[in-house]
């Protein structure tokens, strides 16, 4: 049958013989694992040990010096850090609520110039209040003012442009009704002209071979 190990309960050894021996094997191991921590994986190791008694026992593969050094820099810059860390959240935080409080009164003065919430406002602010409104009043209607000659100078341009249009169009107009009346009196003259030739022509028949023809044959002629 496997017996199953108990775990031992870590807590302070009541007898001094016993306790100065584990105290003894502890660090003597507690050192050796240290070397072979440092050896293995190539790092700095420092270890400082008082006993009891006030016994001064260190272990350090390289220099002890050298290894505190690095300690107390790399604490002072950690402290460094968590200092400028606490002084920019500072600033931060005085930003943010002078940035709270400028957003409070901007949301009050446009509660304000909505003509809400003047209940709370002395005479001297009402006056305040009132010479705001009036100056954007008048910035307002510049504004509509320019707006409007705008627009106006818009359709002024576009009435020239549409006269201009409509005068082109007129004008090719009139030259197409010019040559369509020219075109109908030169048809015009070429059937008189034609007129012309066929009674020439009849007249130049003489008399005499109006007697001689027989009737069938003068009367197609006719």
């Amino acid at each position: 049958m496997r017996m199953v190990r108990q775990k031992t309960e870590i807590r302070k050894i009541e007898k001094l013989s016993a306790r100065q021996v584990t105290f003894s094997k502890r660090r003597r191991g507690l050192f050796k694992k240290a070397q072979e921590l440092s050896t293995l994986c190539d790092v700095d190791i420092a270890l400082i040990v008082f006993s009891a008694t006030g016994k001064l026992f260190h272990y350090s593969p390289s220099s002890m010096n050298q290894v505190l050094e690095r300690h107390r820099l790399q604490s002072q810059n950690v402290g460094d850090q968590l200092q400028q860390s606490s002084q920019e959240l500072q600033i931060a935080r005085r930003r943010s609520a002078i940035l709270s409080k400028e957003l409070g009164e901007r949301t009050r003065e446009l509660s304000h110039l909505k003509g809400e919430d003047l209940q709370g406002l002395d005479l001297k602010e009402l006056r305040k209040l009132e010479a705001i409104i009036e100056s954007r009043l008048v910035a307002v209607v510049k504004a509509k003012g320019d707006r409007m000659l705008k627009e106006i100078s818009t359709l002024k341009k576009r009435e020239a442009q549409l006269l201009e249009e409509n005068a082109y169009l007129k004008q090719q107009l009139v030259i197409k009704d010019i040559s369509n009346g020219q075109k109908g009196i030169h048809n015009q003259c070429s059937h008189l002209h034609s007129l012309e030739l066929t009674i020439s022509g009849l007249s130049s028949i003489e008399p005499h071979n109006y007697n001689n023809c027989s009737s069938d044959t003068c009367l197609k002629l006719g």
